[in-house]
C-alpha cells in the first residue's frame, strides 16, 4: 500500500520495522521454547522410573511441543505479512486450528463439565469447517460454462471428439 502522504509513509516504515522486531522476538521465543521442551523431556526422563515417560509426562511434553509449533506458525504469519503486506486468512486459520488442537491434546477431561466439552467440540468443529472453506473456496470459481463446470459430459465437440 503506497501513499502520497509523507506522514502515512513514515508511519508505514515504523510499522514495517515493528513487524521485523516482532519476527526477531518470535525467533527468540521459539528457541527458548525448544530449550524448554528439551529441558522438560530431560527432567521427565531423569525422574523415577528413570528413562520412562508416563502418560502424564508425555502429555506435558506434547503440550510443550505444540506451543513451539504454534510459535512457529505465528512466526510464519509475521514473515508472510512482511513479504506481502497482507494477512493470509488460511495461515491464521491454520494457526487457530493448531492452537485448538493443542488445547484438546493436553485437556484433562476429568476436570471439565459437559457444557465445557460441548463448547470445545463446537469450537473445533466450527474452526475446522472454517479452515476447510478457506482452503476450498478459492479453488471454486463461479462459472456459467457447462463444459468447465463438468455438467455436460456427453457433448460432442465439432471435431467429433468428446470432452
Amino acid at each position: 500500500m503506497v501513499s502520497k502522504d509523507p506522514l502515512i509513509e513514515k508511519l508505514q516504515i515504523i510499522i514495517s520495522w515493528s513487524v521485523r522486531a516482532l519476527a526477531i522476538l518470535m525467533v527468540f521465543v521459539i528457541i527458548m521454547g525448544v530449550v524448554d521442551v528439551a529441558w522438560t523431556l530431560w527432567g521427565h526422563l531423569r525422574t523415577p522410573p528413570n528413562y520412562i515417560l508416563t502418560i502424564t509426562d508425555m502429555l506435558a511434553t506434547f503440550g510443550a511441543f505444540m506451543a513451539v509449533l504454534i510459535a512457529i506458525e505465528i512466526f510464519i504469519n509475521i514473515t508472510v505479512y512482511l513479504r506481502e503486506d497482507v494477512i493470509h486468512v488460511k495461515i491464521v486459520m491454520a494457526t487457530a486450528l493448531m492452537a485448538i488442537a493443542r488445547k484438546v491434546i493436553i485437556l484433562d477431561t476429568d476436570k471439565l463439565e459437559a457444557m465445557e466439552l460441548f463448547g470445545i467440540a463446537a469450537l473445533v468443529f466450527s474452526t475446522s469447517i472454517g479452515y476447510w472453506l478457506v482452503v476450498k473456496l478459492p479453488a471454486f470459481e463461479m462459472s456459467h460454462d457447462p463444459l468447465k463446470d463438468g455438467l455436460i459430459q456427453d457433448e460432442i465437440r465439432q471435431d467429433g471428439s468428446t470432452p
